[in-house]
């Protein structure tokens, strides 16, 4: 009989999918099969509605009041890049934190190289926490944007946005929020939280396909597109159009993703953010206790399970984190995730850098039984 593989990589992409999913894709390819804006025929009205109604969706779990100022995207990283590169001309202060993933970073940097923008990264402790005053100190006259991430990839922290949302706010500052680790997972209310952008994908704690994100944008808030081509509609046009969400939507839209993404929202409205986040929350402090027991354990982020979103970064003393991680799936087929997680600041951070750790991260899918076969088996490999 082939083993049941423990999937403990959600962070990255989470797996697997509820039913209808795959379901939601499969129909798409097969019984719709054509693109918004591409015509006016049964078939595309159809596909027009069914990603006006996955915006309706995504709306309701942010709390956004107009739908169409949500842009589709590949994944949290294309949104990213779209908001930073589309607001950022040049000669403006950009103030980010040490917890981000290169999907901020690395654009940042290309900025500050290519168009002289001027960073500053607020440094937070050793638990990856931001502590916001830090960020109110560092604000300049110039400073346009900040760009944080709401939950650490690496250690699980949940950052501070509503009190850096107010100091956004007070500041006259635009505020763009990274919540490829958050959506799904923590209540999100982009008015309440004083939001002007929000960065998000489908494939992590909103249990949708790979291959769609979205990027939410306030409205009053000009975005340059990052690409630039045919919409389906204001064709005449030789510009972009400035109508939202057009103007960031340049060229056919991932359809069969979006469908899954649709099925994915309602399997996860049907549950509830609240009872998502419970039983998150639950598996976490079961792996915090269960791991914490093991000889030369050692754990990062905060140490209380409601501080961070169902992730779990650790090493353990006298092993390499690469060769744990293969025998934990060679010896018991448990997949988690070793490295630096596209994070190396965030490592740097928690101090471990030189090293990496060894990520388990959950989702609404997995049970206690995953978490105690994970403990299991370190115990067998680290007391051999």
């Amino acid at each position: 009989m082939k083993r049941r593989l423990i999937y403990l990589n959600n962070a990255a992409t989470s797996f697997p999918k509820p039913k209808a999913v795959y379901s939601a894709v499969l129909n798409c390819m097969r019984n719709l099969g054509v693109s918004v804006g591409r015509g006016t025929d049964s078939l595309t009205t159809a596909a027009e509605r069914l990603a006006y109604e996955t915006r309706v969706l995504i709306a309701s779990l942010f709390g956004i009041k107009n739908p169409l100022r949500i842009a589709f995207t590949y994944n949290a990283t294309h949104a990213l890049n779209i908001a930073l590169k589309g607001l950022l001309s040049g000669g403006e202060h950009v103030i980010t934190t040490s917890m981000e993933h290169n999907a901020v970073w690395r654009p940042l940097k290309h900025l500050e190289r290519t168009r002289g923008v001027e960073l500053t990264a607020i440094w937070c402790d050793g638990e990856g926490k931001l502590n916001p005053k830090e960020v109110e100190r560092h604000i300049r006259r110039n400073t346009k944007l900040i760009v944080m991430t709401h939950a650490s990839n690496v250690t699980g922290t949940i950052m501070p946005v509503h009190e850096v949302g107010e100091i956004a706010k007070r500041h006259e500052i635009l505020f763009l929020v990274d919540a490829a680790q958050s959506a799904g997972s923590l209540p999100i209310n982009v008015n309440e939280m004083n939001i002007d952008m929000l960065a998000f994908t489908g494939h992590k704690g909103l249990l949708g396909p790979q291959g769609i994100g979205g990027l939410y944008v306030r409205e009053g808030v000009d975005i340059e597109p990052l690409i630039h081509g045919g919409t389906g509609s204001h064709s005449y046009l030789e510009e972009q159009p400035y109508e939202m969400p057009e103007r960031l939507e340049a060229g056919t839209l991932n359809m069969p993703a979006i469908a899954g993404l649709k099925a994915a929202l309602e399997s996860l409205m049907r549950c509830g953010v609240e009872n998502a986040r419970q039983h998150e929350i639950a598996l976490t402090e079961l792996m915090l206790q269960e791991l914490s027991g093991i000889k030369g354990m050692r754990i990062y982020g905060p140490k209380r399970a409601s501080e961070r979103v169902g992730i779990v970064s650790f090493t353990v003393d006298g092993f390499d984190c690469g060769e744990l991680a293969t025998s934990l799936e060679k010896r018991f087929g448990i997949i988690v995730r070793w490295g630096l997680h596209c994070a190396p600041m965030a490592h740097r951070t928690v101090g471990t850098f030189e090293t990496g750790t060894i990520r388990a991260s959950v989702s609404l899918l997995n049970t206690d039984e995953d978490v105690i076969a994970l403990a299991r088996a370190l115990r067998k490999i680290c007391n051999a």
